[in-house]
């Protein structure tokens, strides 16, 4: 009788493992390299596949970055700790902790800085980075309406707009904080922080 179970596989990743394999070896490049100095065929060497496969998936350096970037924030989720503002700090606190990793904050100061005179590379960042966080919003604000804490939605129109003010605050005010003025985001601020998004500024003296 012969042995039908299939060898195991060796040599390259394929797939959705060789996109993960790629990813992780880009963010490792970015902190040991930086950004002038990464190239594909690094990746590709720490990846173990061909650097045609980085040519199918990506056109370029810029693009692979962006991805790596963005598998870091689809890390991040909503916990459900029993209030909207208690939700909020969690995803703060979260968000600061992603920025706060070398390869997160190397890449994503590249990309932006080169998004500035390369119009398709700000179209990704905003596909695959804003777009898609937006998400946590969504989950939080629906969670907020079941528990009474927030009203329903008006409509798809206001509820978009409202949806991209939210993001643009919270993401905006981390982004700020870690990187530009390189401040801690601990729980106190985002305590603070909350308060200033949820009641407005004259509550935030309280």
């Amino acid at each position: 009788m012969h042995d039908s179970t299939p060898a195991p596989r060796t040599g390259r990743p394929r797939s959705a493992t060789a996109n993960a394999a790629i990813l992780a070896a880009t963010r490792e490049a970015l902190v040991e390299l930086g950004w002038s100095k990464l190239t594909l065929q690094d990746v590709a060497t720490r990846a173990n596949v061909a650097k045609t496969t980085l040519y199918r998936r990506w056109a370029g350096k810029n693009e692979l970055v962006v991805d790596a970037v963005a598998a870091l924030f689809d890390e991040l989720e909503v916990p459900d700790r029993g209030s909207l503002a208690a939700d909020i700090e969690g995803v703060v606190l979260q968000f600061a902790a992603i920025l706060d990793r070398p390869e997160a904050r190397s890449g994503l100061m590249a990309v932006v800085a080169e998004s500035t005179r390369d119009a398709a590379l700000r179209e990704r960042i905003r596909a695959s980075i804003v777009d898609r966080q937006k998400r946590l919003v969504l989950e939080g604000r629906a969670r907020a309406t079941a528990r009474g804490e927030l009203p329903a939605d008006t409509g798809p129109e206001d509820a978009d707009r409202t949806v991209g003010l939210i993001f643009d605050m919270v993401a905006g005010a981390v982004v700020h904080r870690t990187l530009v003025s390189a401040e801690p985001v601990d729980e106190e601020w985002a305590r603070r922080f909350t308060t200033v998004l949820l009641g407005g500024l004259a509550s935030a003296v309280a």
